[in-house]
């Protein structure tokens, strides 16, 4: 028999411990992004330049190479950070999304905190709510461009379809209580978070 010293025997069963927990997880699909989708957009509108993206999983495609007025995208649950219930790198969404510039109502863009600054429906100005494209009911989520002094109000209004039946919790990381969670069925998602969100850029943490 082979003696195993103390710090030997916590590799093993850290060993033994990931083998386990990577066997409970479903095996990984092959993330495989269609040709003509990039991570990150640089709009450029009335001459000034701003980024979009990049977000775990998403992936965007200009329907015109000329004009990101309109966008094509797909997401993937990359590292399993969308939901537990399908293998990581599953296709999760497809959809469009619209470029709009919100009115000034005087509401001040949120950018204090994290990257990511999320303003609910029912505190957002009515004016902002108004410029979803058609069918309203469809376009619930928004996701503003940044440029290097912070969020803008520009950004897009995006639709999402869903490709299959899943619990939409951030990989366990949100309850029922928050408003990205919910459940999730093929087709037009019309409970995806309905939120008009503020990003500050990447070089802030994600999230």
């Amino acid at each position: 028999m082979i003696a195993l010293s103390r710090r030997g025997f916590l590799l093993l069963a850290a060993l033994l411990l990931l083998t386990a927990c990577r066997e409970g997880a479903p095996p990984a699909a092959e993330l495989i992004i269609p040709r003509g989708y990039v991570a990150t957009l640089e709009v450029e509108v009335d001459g000034q330049r701003y980024g979009f993206g990049p977000f775990v999983g998403y992936y965007f495609r200009p329907l015109d190479p000329a004009d990101l007025s309109r966008v094509a995208f797909i997401c993937f649950n990359e590292r399993r950070f969308y939901t537990l219930d399908l293998p990581e790198n599953s296709r999760l969404f497809e959809g469009e999304g619209v470029l709009v510039r919100l009115p000034d109502t005087g509401y001040p863009l949120p950018s204090a905190g994290g990257r990511i600054r999320p303003v609910l429906f029912d505190q957002a100005p009515p004016a902002w709510l108004a410029t979803r494209p058609a069918p309203q009911d469809e376009y619930v989520h928004f996701h503003s461009l940044y440029n290097a002094a912070g969020p803008v109000p520009r950004g897009y209004w995006l639709r999402h379809r869903a490709m299959a039946s899943f619990l939409y919790d951030m990989g366990g990381r949100v309850g029922s209580e928050g408003p990205l969670y919910h459940r999730v069925a093929p087709g037009i998602d019309h409970a995806f978070a309905h939120l008009i969100e503020f990003d500050r850029g990447p070089n802030l943490e994600e999230n």
